[in-house]
């Protein structure tokens, strides 16, 4: 959510970046949002010359009376009741109405950095650097779900039968070799002086609408029936939540840390055969890392953030590159934003493991994250986030990359303390 203020003083800014995020059915929402402000103004204004004026009448009634002047008195009492009937009135109307500027101020996209490329979709973005040598073997690399299964390493079926389509069991190696990413992850990101956490794998409805745009809401979460209560698809969500309604010591900034979730996304839609087996499911653990950090240290933070997941992902022998997302595939509360894809020699071409994001001062705003300066000044945080691993997705990038013509695969040396040592996974068919 960007700044009242910034939109009131700069509304033709505000629409420009509407169009640039291709969403020209919100252009209507500035003017409204600014009537609305000013109503609001307006009804303050005068509910604050009511409540000022409420002492001078009573003032006013005791002299009177003092004077023995008890009609005159009594005249200014019908006045103060009147006021105070008025106030009543304007302050139902203010709640309403700063209700309803918030309600449009959260659909208006946040301003996006000026080295976001235009573009209004996805098949836009702009590719920005490649790191390790994607390789095609001669061999035939097979379908990911297909290895896993030399290795009696999933059950799709049985998992449709206990939870319906968009989930699995994982088992033996492949579920040792999927926990042991986790857990690699995890050490990465402390080596790298960030605290480890696990958070709420739940979280209320104030939370949800201040780290996501309501059409992401939608889109992804799961409630809980009966209660005020979602299942996160992302550990980004609580771990933002942490930090709802407080006043941070400047000093103290910036705060790193780095969470383990499992992960609840409905997933609308159909999708084709690449989309298919462990890809895009409805349940999956994540490793994710997030900043709470002053404004002028986000963009380099963000920098350091998606490189750390590119480290990772070469630790691991797997090709990656990383993918400028245009303004038109940008998430409203976001700034800026990169994709991580790594390389699938299957497939032939990249496909997404992880998403980089830096969201300025939108969630902060949203969830009234501030920080006190030295000069006892308060202004609002800026909040990153980034994916590390989601093991589901780096099975298929390991798998398909580490995998020998004899159906073996290999286990590159900075996962081999977290499989018992084990240097090689020998197929069991």
């Amino acid at each position: 959510m960007i700044d009242l203020k910034f939109l009131r003083e700069n509304p033709e800014l505000v629409k420009e970046n509407i169009k640039k995020k291709f969403q020209e059915h919100k252009l209507p929402l500035v003017d409204e949002v600014i009537e609305l402000d000013a109503q609001s103004r307006a009804a303050q204004q005068e509910a604050d010359a009511l409540r000022a004026n409420k002492n001078t009448l009573s003032k006013q009634i005791g002299a009177l009376m003092a004077q023995g002047k008890k009609e005159e008195a009594e005249a200014v009492k019908a006045q103060v009741a009147a006021d105070a009937a008025r106030l009543a009135e304007l302050e139902v109307q203010e709640k309403e109405l700063s209700e309803k500027v918030t309600e449009i101020m959260m659909k208006i996209p946040n301003i996006i950095d000026p080295s976001v490329p235009i573009g209004p979709d996805d098949s836009c973005n702009v590719e920005i650097e490649k790191f390790g040598e994607p390789v095609v073997p001669e061999f035939e690399i097979p379908y990911h779900t297909d290895i896993m299964e030399r290795f009696d390493g999933i059950d799709l079926d049985a998992a449709g039968k206990v939870a319906g389509n968009g989930f699995y069991y994982l088992m033996g190696d492949i579920a040792r070799l999927h926990s042991a990413m986790t857990a690699y992850a995890r050490d990465f990101m402390i080596g790298k002086g960030f605290t480890y956490c696990i958070p709420p794998f739940m979280i209320r409805s104030n939370v949800v609408t201040g780290v996501m745009s309501f059409e992401e809401m939608d889109a992804m979460m799961y409630k809980i029936e009966g209660e005020d209560l979602y299942l996160i698809g992302t550990s980004e969500h609580s771990m933002i939540g942490k930090f709802i309604d407080t006043i941070n010591d400047e000093s103290k900034l910036p705060y790193t840390l780095t969470s383990y979730s499992p992960c609840f996304r409905k997933e609308k839609g159909a999708h084709g055969i690449e989309e298919r087996g462990v890809y895009r499911i409805h349940q999956f653990e994540k490793q994710e890392m997030i900043v709470v950090c002053k404004p002028e240290e986000s963009k380099s933070w963000y920098d350091k953030m998606w490189q750390y997941t590119v480290e990772l992902f070469r630790s691991l022998d797997v090709p990656v590159r990383t993918l400028e997302c245009c303004s038109g595939d940008l998430a409203d509360l976001k700034v800026k934003s990169c994709d991580v894809e790594a390389w699938s020699p299957r497939q032939k071409k990249y496909f997404e493991v992880g998403s980089c994001s830096n969201l300025g001062d939108a969630q902060a705003r949203r969830l009234k994250i501030r920080v006190k300066g030295e000069d006892g000044k308060k202004y609002f945080a800026h909040t990153l986030n980034n994916t590390v691993v989601a093991p589901p997705r780096m099975l298929i990038a390991f798998l398909e990359n580490n995998l020998n013509e004899d159906g073996s695969v290999n286990i590159p040396k900075a996962l081999q303390p977290y499989m018992g040592g084990t240097e090689k996974l020998i197929p069991k068919h």
